[in-house]
């Protein structure tokens, strides 16, 4: 007999892979996905702790899901992920009726918490770092991932950034074995995946074993996965500069299924501010970076993230910021006002920023950003590209899909067109997505002469 269970995933793409891969691990128990809380047998809080605002929004939820809880009898609540990781047994102390709390490393126990919490009436708790990886004992993939999905290659983080929680929450820098990784690629392409990207907290510091018990690097495991065939783009996040290597630079060149779309946060552009967050990089070494790539690949378009307000910011280091930006130009950038998070060294701090100092630098930088995201968008209309499509539009006969720089982009095209790469002439700019008219092949070989 069936049970339906019901997944909420806040944050990262890392978060968006583990919800895939708790269903699968669920599956064998007769969980089956369902789009509602309500009536489900089971409600998976997958949590973020990178914020503030996110820990709070998972409280909030637990509020309300307690109401549906008391109208579903035998319905079970989990929450898992990060927030579950740092503040496990807080959310049991105020949440009392969730009844499994568990952190990423563990949720490939979540059958036996599940069978504990049913059987004991009270909340199973696991946060611990197993020795063994989870990767180990997670089954099959059960639910066909799509046309671009998630494959997480590396996992935890080294760098202890000053500001960052990920240390504490997803632990030390775990590398994935090439031929695992390579194995659930041809899965996941067999399944009908078109576009992989690679996922880890500092997935350019991925350090694999292959088959001889050698070490390889990102930029040598992109030109293996390059190979399989049926797979036609591949994308990875999220970078640091730090590791950004020699072969990961000549691979952006030398790779034409990997995109020429880079996201590579680095922060703030005041070198003292980067050092005070132990960032281990200066300004000029993100400029020198983004050069060589850009060289190794002059289409490259730039993501990053920035945290504005950080601890001792002056105006005059925020300006640093805003300089770095124009001399650089994104495609497009995530920006927040830095959030104290309990634990790491920056909540404790002298200097703390006023958040309404925070609130008028985050409206200027994010200006900014619009305008270049914009002008990034603009002076692509006019031009044929390939997109991916990857789910039918809202009106009769669009569909939604991907440029290589992650543009999204509506269009009508034929009816078998999720899954395929179709060349579309971009016509203009809504306010967060493209609109293109689809070209024949003939129409776009002419182009290109």
């Amino acid at each position: 007999m069936s049970k339906s269970l019901f997944i909420k995933t806040y944050g990262c793409q890392m978060n968006v892979y583990d919800s895939a891969r708790m269903a699968d691990v669920l599956a064998p128990l007769g969980y089956v996905a369902s789009d509602t809380p309500l009536g489900a047998d089971l409600v998976i809080l997958n949590t973020c702790h990178i914020r503030e605002k996110a820990s709070e929004k998972v409280f909030s939820e637990l509020g309300r899901l307690r109401e549906i809880k008391e109208a579903t009898p035998g319905m079970l609540i989990a929450v898992a992920g990060c927030t579950a990781q740092a503040e496990g047994a807080e959310i049991i102390r105020r949440m009392p009726f969730v009844d499994v709390v568990v952190g990423p490393q563990a949720y490939h126990r979540l059958p036996e918490l599940i069978a504990r919490a049913s059987r004991a009436g009270g909340a199973a708790l696991d946060t611990d770092f197993p020795v063994d990886s989870k990767f180990d004992h997670l089954p099959e993939m059960a639910t066909p991932p799509g046309p671009m999905a998630f494959l997480t290659i590396q996992e935890g983080c080294d760098k202890f950034c000053t500001f960052c929680v990920v240390p504490y929450t997803r632990g030390a820098e775990f590398s994935r074995p090439v031929a695992e990784i390579e194995r659930e690629a041809r899965r996941l392409i067999a399944a009908g995946a078109r576009e992989l990207t690679l996922l880890g907290q500092n997935v350019n510091a991925f350090h694999g074993r292959d088959e001889q018990g050698h070490e390889i690097g990102l930029g040598t495991l992109i030109r293996r996965l390059a190979r399989i065939d049926g797979l036609a783009r591949i994308r990875y996040m999220t970078s640091h500069p730090r590791d950004v290597d020699d072969d990961l630079i000549a691979a952006h060149g030398a790779v034409p299924k990997l995109m020429p779309y880079l996201h590579l946060p680095i922060q703030s552009g005041a070198d003292r501010i980067l050092d005070a967050m132990n960032r281990g990089h200066t300004t000029a070494h993100f400029l020198a970076t983004v050069e060589r790539m850009r060289r190794a690949r002059p289409d490259l378009a730039l993501s990053s993230d920035f945290i504005v307000g950080f601890p001792g910011e002056s105006e005059a280091e925020f300006e640093a910021t805003l300089a770095l930006v124009r001399e650089i130009r994104f495609a497009s950038a995530f920006s927040f006002k830095y959030s104290a998070r309990p634990g790491t060294p920056a909540a404790l701090m002298e200097g703390q920023i006023p958040e309404s100092v925070k609130d008028e630098r985050l409206q200027r930088l994010q200006t900014l950003l619009r305008e270049q995201t914009d002008a990034f968008n603009h002076a692509s209309l006019g031009r044929i590209v390939p997109v991916l499509f990857e789910r039918p539009g809202r009106h009769p006969g669009q569909f939604i899909g991907r440029s290589p720089w992650l543009q999204a982009v509506h269009a009508h095209a034929p009816q078998a067109s999720i899954g395929e790469i179709h060349d579309i002439r971009l016509t203009h700019m809504k306010p967060n997505s493209l609109m293109g008219e689809l070209v024949d092949t003939a129409a776009c070989a002419g182009a290109a002469a």
